[in-house]
């Protein structure tokens, strides 16, 4: 668990780049439970990344920062550091999966980052082992970082001095430093709340694990909820996420077009797919009754796979 001591270091250290997020009601009467949105979405990035990347910078060394950042993300990882790493003058150089979104790859060049492009396994590789082949400078790791996954924490504390009584989160997973954060947070100060990680049914790599007791290999087909899921849950990360969350859930690509549409219409929010993922397993009941927040994780999907989703398509 990471201690709550370093979640409130992180407040601290992230003021000024991140922001202080709104958490609203979803207002949907026909909704099994109370159904209250964190909105990551509106975070300068437009993802909670930029949480976990500012605090993990700041808190490095500053000699080798100074050499450049370097992380490995499908997008939303890449502008955090691209964005912190443009606010002192260094340089950012991100290996990107080849499906990565045309969205978030502008939005890293814009930023003044680099991207390196990989097929999934060479990417995926780079995950695991902490590094990218040939790259210098200090690699920020997207997943499993105890200063990222502080920095991520500070949702859980926003969310407890918003919503003190709340009953659950849901939130999107991917690699697990987002529900590592948030989730030691709640264990500190409501330990009585659920916790619930969510992915989509293409790649429900940590329901495997949960079922085998341990990280396995799964079939992964990429759709449009390109933040979330993957052929295997990272063993560093398995002690961690298993001791934390009560349950793993999944959504259809169905279910998760439809919370796209949902956010759009109800909140006049643009949620990517993994950021629809906790809103689409909440309002399928699955996260139980109660009082539950569902963390929208970020926004940024390409608006030619928008346009279909928001016609009524399932997005692929």
């Amino acid at each position: 668990m990471i201690a709550i001591e370093e979640i409130e270091a992180a407040r601290g250290r992230i003021a000024g780049a991140a922001v202080r997020t709104p958490l609203v009601a979803l207002g949907v009467d026909e909704a099994p439970a109370q159904i209250w949105c964190k909105l990551e979405t509106l975070q300068p990035v437009n993802s909670f990344k930029i949480r976990g990347a500012t605090n993990a910078v700041r808190a490095a060394d500053p000699a080798l920062v100074r050499a450049g950042l370097v992380t490995a993300s499908a997008g939303n990882m890449a502008q955090g550091v691209a964005w912190i790493a443009r606010s002192l003058g260094v340089q950012a150089t991100i290996a990107v999966p080849e499906h990565a979104p045309a969205a978030k790859l502008a939005a890293i060049e814009r930023l003044g980052g680099t991207t390196v492009k990989l097929p999934y396994a060479d990417w995926w590789r780079c995950i695991v082992d902490g590094r990218v082949e040939g790259v210098e400078g200090l690699f920020v790791h997207p997943v499993n970082d105890a200063a990222v996954m502080a920095g991520n924490g500070t949702i859980g504390l926003e969310l407890l001095e918003e919503l003190p009584d709340l009953d659950a989160v849901v939130v999107p997973y991917g690699g697990g430093g987002l529900v590592s954060g948030i989730a030691s947070a709640l264990r500190a100060r409501r330990p009585q709340a659920r916790v619930y990680t969510v992915e989509p049914q293409t790649g429900a790599a940590l329901v495997a694990a949960r079922a085998a007791g341990g990280p396995v290999e799964i079939d992964y087909t990429p759709s449009f909820v390109d933040g979330s899921g993957s052929r295997r849950v990272l063993d560093e990360m398995w002690p961690l996420v298993s001791s934390l969350i009560d349950d793993a859930l999944v959504a259809t690509l169905d279910e998760t077009a439809a919370a796209v549409r949902t956010l759009a219409t109800r909140l006049r929010v643009i949620a990517e797919g993994a950021g629809a993922l906790a809103t689409a397993a909440a309002l399928a009941g699955r996260a139980g009754g109660g009082r539950i927040v569902a963390i929208v994780s970020g926004g940024n999907i390409d608006f030619d796979t928008l346009a279909p989703i928001l016609a009524g398509g399932g997005g692929r």
